[in-house]
């Protein structure tokens, strides 16, 4: 029902879903793997699904070649389509999705370039070095963070340092702000440095990894 529902609604013909590998999940007796046995006997159906789209032209799946190498933006690539047959609260089985997003960069070199300056503890303020391309619309409200290398949002940071507030020196080719020992995690790991735009609303400069 739904794949002729693509083919004549055109709002539908740009969703895509993975491909049906797992039982129909519906309808099922409660807290059981066996479907409907009711007066009904209604038939199997995959009626949970996921389907998805990209809100831009330049959407590429992960068929190749589809649209101009200039043109991708953003790949998205599903990695599996499942259900869980384990839970019986419903007549329907939950079913879930797990993607791969890449996101290619609106601009090819950094607008600010970040290094953390000297050894990095919690024993001792540190500081961090940085510098910005000609005319980069700085504001007071520009921050940089400190995350675990394997942080997934801006929000995810450690700890920060206001780029006016707590500014050490300053010359024409870069800058220095401080953060305290108290600030610094004691647990240590990699870490890198980001600096976050408040006029551009977004991240601008990310370091190379470093330990602490």
């Amino acid at each position: 029902q739904l794949n002729m529902a693509k083919k004549k609604e055109e709002f539908l013909k740009e969703f895509k879903e993975g491909p049906l590998q797992f039982k129909p999940t519906y309808k099922f007796d409660l807290y059981s793997e066996v479907y409907d046995t009711s007066e009904k006997k209604r038939k199997p159906a995959w009626t949970d699904r996921i389907l998805w789209k990209v809100k831009n032209h330049s959407e590429v799946t992960s068929k190749e070649g589809e649209f101009p190498e200039e043109e991708q933006l953003i790949s998205v690539t599903l990695n599996n389509y499942v259900s869980h047959m384990s839970y019986g609260i419903s007549d329907h089985k939950p079913v879930t999705g797990t993607f791969r997003l890449e996101m290619k960069p609106l601009v090819s070199d950094p607008l600010v370039m970040l290094n953390p300056e000297g050894e990095w503890s919690a024993e001792h303020d540190v500081l961090i070095r940085y510098s910005t391309v000609p005319d980069f619309p700085s504001s007071a409200w520009d921050w940089i963070g400190l995350f675990q290398e394997t942080f997934r949002h801006v929000n995810d940071y450690v700890t920060y340092a206001w780029v006016e507030d707590d500014e050490f020196s300053s010359n024409r080719n870069s800058k220095q702000v401080y953060i305290s020992a108290s600030e610094v995690p004691k647990m240590g790991g990699k870490f890198l440095l980001c600096y976050y735009s408040n006029n551009l609303q977004s991240v601008v400069g990310i370091s190379e990894p470093f330990q602490v």
